[in-house]
């Protein structure tokens, strides 16, 4: 039994630990308490934050009592959902941390096809229990992303081309606002606070819970096909992905191959294409979608498969911390000297990990309107996601500036960046994750439901009254 001092707004306050805790209903953890260290520890292993607090709200009671207790003090509030920020906005050093990692309640209902769902479930935890009913919502790649984050930001996964984005599946959520009022949000309620959550991030309260749509998916046809890099492969690959059945969607890793079992060992090393295929159909129609990939090039793996949707999740490794820099970027198209670029600036890295990420994007996700969400990269046509590991700050800045380099090299007409990838990497770039009329319509929702930005450490949008930075 102790206390904390939590320095408020203009004044010191001293804070009750066991106070505290008389006060929620979930999990309060002090500094001292054995569990601290490893409730602060996210996803990424170069951020080492060490919150003041932290709580782990069993309701959204609990959630309005942490927001007053921010706005009490002054303190920063982190919001963890999974925890997987790129710019470790999960966690704060001396402020509270939020952890919604105790709200894991899911209510499916088979029969209308939705689903309610808290933020502290993550995307692995939620598609084994829909899956149990043949039902899906589309997420991201990752199992142990917090669904809160990857949904508020956009959500681009396997199933973005047949059922578009997380959020196009977004039938409504309840959110807790900077005044502590727990608001049910959807078309009818709140319109433009449902239209700036579907995009936005976590700039306008806390998510609580979502009602998703789900769909229908059962067997798939998917898993790791990997094929020889070659400027010929990478392109063509493209060039299929954007021509197959919108059932498909596909992400091609362009990468050193790692040590796998299932590759042969002089294989290991080279740059291969690691590509994941999920195929939300038939599976008939599957085997006909996938064959031309694997013509581009004898496989030097195939492990495509039918298989249950759950398991294209790889199973989640509690001990993987990665050190990384990476960028995030559209771009329109990647022919043979894109893909010769691709390829020159792999190979002139000697780090042991490195990767050009492509995503073939369009088909469900390029049919919503521009201007319905706040997502507004509608009609990019594939991301690329660049990424190196590093050991140490002397490394770290050499990375960077591969990864700078590299970005500038591949740049082409479409400037946009997505947000849910995006760093610590300023305002600029901010700027292009939500350009032109969309950072102004997202502004003024904030300057009605957040003015005094309580929620900051997020990839901030200050109130239309605020200047960056006040």
């Amino acid at each position: 039994m102790h206390d904390t001092i939590l320095p408020g707004a203009g004044r010191p306050a001293s804070i009750s630990i066991p106070r505290l805790r008389a006060a929620f209903n979930g999990r309060v953890i002090a500094p001292d308490d054995a569990s601290y260290d490893r409730a602060r520890t996210v996803f990424l292993g170069d951020i080492d934050r060490r919150p003041a607090v932290i709580i782990r709200p069993a309701d959204a009671t609990d959630v309005s009592r942490v927001i007053s207790l921010a706005t009490e003090t002054g303190l920063e509030l982190a919001v963890r959902s999974g925890g997987h920020s790129a710019a470790g906005h999960s966690v704060t050093d001396g402020g509270i941390m939020l952890d919604l990692s105790d709200m894991r309640r899911l209510d499916i209902d088979p029969q209308q096809r939705t689903a309610w769902a808290q933020t502290g479930l993550t995307a692995g935890q939620y598609t084994t229990a829909t899956g149990a009913h043949g039902l899906a919502t589309g997420f991201g790649d990752t199992g142990s992303v917090g669904i809160g984050g990857i949904t508020l930001g956009g959500g681009i996964g396997y199933l973005v081309r047949k059922h578009g984005l997380t959020i196009d599946n977004l039938l409504a959520a309840e959110l807790v606002t900077a005044d502590g009022q727990l608001l049910r949000v959807d078309h009818q309620a709140h319109p433009e606070l449902f239209w700036a959550i579907r995009g936005g991030g976590g700039n306008f309260g806390v998510a609580t819970r979502f009602q998703f749509r789900l769909h229908q998916v059962q067997t798939i046809l998917g898993g790791i096909l990997i094929l020889p890099a070659t400027p010929e492969v990478i392109a063509g690959f493209i060039a299929e992905a954007e021509a197959a059945p919108e059932d498909l969607s596909t992400i091609a890793n362009i990468m050193p191959a790692p040590p796998m079992p299932f590759l042969p060992a002089e294989q290991h090393g080279r740059l291969v294409v690691m590509a994941m295929l999920v195929h939300a159909g038939q599976t008939e129609a599957g085997e006909r979608a996938i064959t031309p990939f694997r013509k581009l090039a004898k496989p030097l793996a195939d492990l495509v498969r039918p298989m249950p949707y759950p398991e294209i999740y790889p199973p989640v490794e509690e001990s993987y911390h990665p050190t990384a820099v990476t960028h995030t970027m559209f771009v329109d198209a990647i022919d043979g000297d894109a893909a010769e670029t691709i390829l020159d600036h792999l190979q002139a890295s000697d780090a042991p990990m490195r990767v050009a990420q492509l995503r073939v994007l369009g088909g469900a996700m390029a049919r919503v309107p521009v201007a319905a969400t706040a997502f507004a990269h509608r009609h990019s046509r594939i991301m690329a996601n660049l990424a190196t590991f590093y050991d140490g700050p002397a490394d770290r800045a050499v990375r960077q500036a591969w990864v700078s380099d590299f970005a500038a090299v591949l740049r082409q007409e479409d400037t946009g960046a997505y947000v849910n990838f995006l760093g610590d990497d300023g305002q600029a770039r901010l700027r292009q994750a939500y350009p032109g009329l969309t950072w102004d319509r997202l502004a003024a929702v904030k300057a009605r439901y957040d003015p005094t930005n309580l929620f900051r450490l997020n990839q901030n949008i200050p109130p239309a009254t605020q200047t960056p930075g006040q």
